[in-house]
C-alpha cells in the first residue's frame, strides 16, 4: 500500500474504530462501583447515588465480593437524566476516596 493510499484511507471518513452508541435520556443506567471491601462500603455508595439519583430503585442494588475478599463491587441501576448527572455522580463517588473504579 502506498503512502497516498494510506492517507486516502485516513481521510476518507471510513473509520475502523467503532463509534460509541449514543444514549437517549432519560434511561435506566446500570453502574458498577468497585472499592475496598468494608462493612460500610455499600452504605457509602448508596448515600452518594441517592444524592444524585433520588428515589433510585434500592431493589436493584447487588453486592459481590472479589474472590479473595479484598474488593467489593456494588451494582445499582438509576434513571439517568443526562451526561451532566452521570459526570457529577462519578466524580462524587471517586471523591469519597473509597472507590477505585466506576463502570
Amino acid at each position: 500500500m502506498t503512502d497516498k493510499s494510506l492517507r486516502d484511507l485516513r481521510t476518507s471518513g471510513s473509520s475502523t474504530a467503532p463509534q460509541a452508541p449514543k444514549v437517549e435520556f432519560p434511561c435506566d443506567y446500570p453502574i458498577k462501583i468497585v472499592g475496598d471491601a468494608a462493612h460500610d462500603f455499600q452504605s457509602v455508595v448508596i448515600e452518594v447515588v441517592e444524592a444524585h439519583a433520588p428515589g433510585f430503585d434500592r431493589q436493584s442494588v447487588s453486592v459481590v465480593d472479589s474472590r479473595n475478599g479484598k474488593f467489593q463491587s456494588v451494582r445499582v441501576t438509576i434513571t439517568a437524566t443526562g451526561n451532566e448527572q452521570l459526570r457529577a455522580l462519578f466524580a462524587s463517588l471517586k471523591a469519597t476516596g473509597r472507590v477505585h473504579m466506576v463502570l
